[in-house]
C-alpha cells in the first residue's frame, strides 16, 4: 500500500475506533494533522473502498473500516500505547511462584477482562505435557469410591466410580500401590487404551472387579487432554450493547472457540464476528495471542469486544499476559516436576481413607 493511502486508512479507523461512526473527509481533516487536500483524502478513501479495506455504509458521506481493513492496520499500520507500569506491577503481584498451571492462566484471564473492559477467553491444554504424580482412590459410601489423579503441573481431577463390592483397607492400598508404581511419571498423552489394557492385564484376575477404577483411570486422561476454554467478564459483553441472543450463543458454544483461538498472524490472531459462523456475534472482534510451555504450544489468551476495538491499546496487554503467562509456565516444568509422596503423606492418606 502506497503511503498516502496507509496514511489515510490508519487515520480513518482511528477516527471510527474514537467515535463509533463513519468517517468523511472533512472530519478527518478538522481531527488529524494530515497536510492534503479533503479532495485528495476523497479520492483516496473511493480507491481504498475499491480495494476492499474501506465501506460505504447507507447513503452516508463517511466510511467504515472493512475487516480487511482493521487486519491490514492491525498488522501493518497500528502504533501500539505503552502499557501502563502502574498497570504491570498490579499484573504481577497476582501471580506467584506456588500458582498451578489452571491458576496462572485464570489470573491472567481474569486481569485481563479488569483492564480490558472485555470478556476474556482462554483455552488450555498445558496439561497434555504433563506427568501424572499421584492417584488415589478415597471411598466414599457404600460400594462408592473416588478415583483422585494429580498432574505434575498441579492439575487434580477426580471421578466418582460406583463398584460391584466394597473393597477392604487392604485391598485399597494394594490397589493405590499398583497404581502409582505403573503411572507415576508417566505423561497424559501417553494414557492410551492400549495402556489401560496392559494395566488391566498386570492385575490378573482382580481386572473384572475393578475395571470401575481403571476405566475411570482412561476417562480422566481423556478429561486432562481435552482443550478446555474459559470465558470471564461475560457482563461486559452485556454492557457493549451486543444483542442479548448473540451473548447467550456465544458462551453456550463456547467450547467450539479453541480451533479459532490458535493460529495467530504476528503473534496475534483476529476474527470477526460476521466471518466465522463459530464466533457467533456479529460486528463483535476476538483478538487472541498464544502462550506457550516448555516452546509448545499450549494455549491461547484473548479478548472479544466490539469490532472497533481500541487495539492500540488492547493488544499490548494480550502479548504482555501472553508473555507472562508462557514465561510463568515454563518455570513451573523445573519448579513443579514431581510431587514426592512422603511417608508422613502416605499415612495421613491411609488414615483419610479409614
Amino acid at each position: 500500500m502506497q503511503q498516502r493511502a496507509a496514511e489515510v486508512l490508519a487515520a480513518v479507523i482511528d477516527e471510527y475506533i474514537r467515535s463509533g461512526e463513519p468517517v468523511g473527509s472533512k472530519s478527518l481533516i478538522e481531527r488529524t494533522q494530515m497536510n492534503i487536500s479533503s479532495a485528495t483524502i476523497r479520492n483516496t478513501m473511493a480507491a481504498l473502498e475499491q480495494e476492499g479495506y474501506l465501506s460505504h455504509p447507507h447513503t452516508s458521506a463517511g466510511r467504515v473500516p472493512t475487516y480487511k481493513g482493521l487486519r491490514y492496520y492491525v498488522e501493518n499500520l497500528m502504533s501500539p500505547e505503552p502499557v501502563n507500569p502502574e498497570k504491570i506491577t498490579e499484573i504481577d503481584n497476582l501471580f506467584d511462584s506456588a500458582m498451578t498451571d489452571d491458576a496462572i492462566i485464570q489470573n491472567a484471564s481474569t486481569a485481563l477482562a479488569e483492564i480490558t473492559k472485555c470478556a476474556t477467553v482462554a483455552t488450555n491444554h498445558s496439561t497434555k505435557f504433563s506427568v501424572i504424580t499421584k492417584v488415589d482412590v478415597i471411598p466414599t459410601g457404600r460400594r462408592m469410591y473416588v478415583l483422585l489423579m494429580i498432574t505434575s503441573d498441579g492439575a487434580v481431577r477426580n471421578k466418582v466410580c460406583r463398584m460391584e463390592f466394597d473393597l477392604t483397607h487392604e485391598q485399597t492400598a494394594d490397589f493405590i500401590n499398583f497404581l502409582n508404581e505403573r503411572l507415576s511419571g508417566v505423561n497424559i498423552e501417553s494414557m492410551s487404551e492400549e495402556y489401560i489394557e496392559s494395566l488391566a492385564a498386570a492385575l490378573g484376575g482382580y481386572t473384572l472387579a475393578l475395571s470401575p477404577l481403571l476405566h475411570a483411570v482412561y476417562e480422566l486422561s481423556e478429561e486432562m487432554m481435552r482443550d478446555s476454554v474459559e470465558v470471564r467478564g461475560e457482563a461486559n459483553l452485556i454492557s457493549a450493547d451486543f444483542p442479548m441472543d448473540e451473548v447467550v450463543r456465544f458462551i453456550e458454544r463456547k467450547s467450539e472457540l479453541s480451533s479459532l483461538l490458535e493460529g495467530a498472524f504476528s503473534g496475534i490472531n483476529i476474527r470477526f464476528g460476521e466471518e466465522d459462523n463459530t464466533f457467533a456475534i456479529s460486528n463483535g472482534a476476538m483478538v487472541s495471542a498464544s502462550y506457550y510451555k516448555d516452546g509448545k504450544p499450549a494455549g491461547a489468551l484473548g479478548v472479544v469486544g466490539p469490532m472497533r476495538l481500541d487495539y492500540r491499546k488492547v493488544i499490548p496487554y494480550i502479548e504482555y499476559l501472553s508473555s507472562k503467562v508462557t514465561k510463568l509456565l515454563s518455570e513451573n516444568i523445573s519448579e513443579d516436576g514431581k510431587l514426592e509422596i512422603t511417608a508422613s503423606q502416605r499415612e495421613e492418606d491411609d488414615t483419610n481413607d479409614e
